[in-house]
């Protein structure tokens, strides 16, 4: 067992990778005991990610809010506290809060063997967001 106390600090979401307001606190990085990284994430109404994919997948677990997430190519659904979205390996897709509220979730992904999580692309449009 290893046991991590807590004494990360909070970080601002970048604006390479984010539209709005969004607070990261990491929960986990990958090492060489676990590719497994996991992040608590809080986005401000209106915050989304940028269109990104994982080449090992993500899990997202809502645990406050009301949020949005999409594919690329589909439907944007909406997404409550206790929904879990399992985004496919390489699949583009976006996150976020609803254009009313705060969302927060937990992330979860993989390390590829090259110690790579996610492939951050270009910035969701208005359009795609309010679809």
């Amino acid at each position: 067992m290893r046991y991590t106390p807590s004494g990360a600090r909070t970080a601002l979401g970048p604006e390479q990778t984010f539209t709005g307001t969004v607070f990261v606190d990491g929960i986990r990085t990958p090492d060489e005991q676990s590719a497994v990284g996991c992040a608590h994430v809080r986005f401000a109404p209106g915050a989304r990610t940028a269109w990104h994919h994982h080449p090992k997948g993500q899990t997202l677990y809502v645990t406050d809010g009301i949020g949005l997430v999409a594919r690329r190519g589909g439907e944007v659904e909406q997404i409550r506290p206790g929904d879990v979205v399992y985004i496919e390996p390489g699949e583009e897709h976006w996150h976020g809060a609803t254009p009313e509220r705060f969302m927060s979730h937990v992330a979860i992904q993989e390390a590829d063997e090259d110690g790579q999580v996610v492939t951050w692309l270009e910035h969701v449009s208005d359009a795609d967001y309010t679809a």
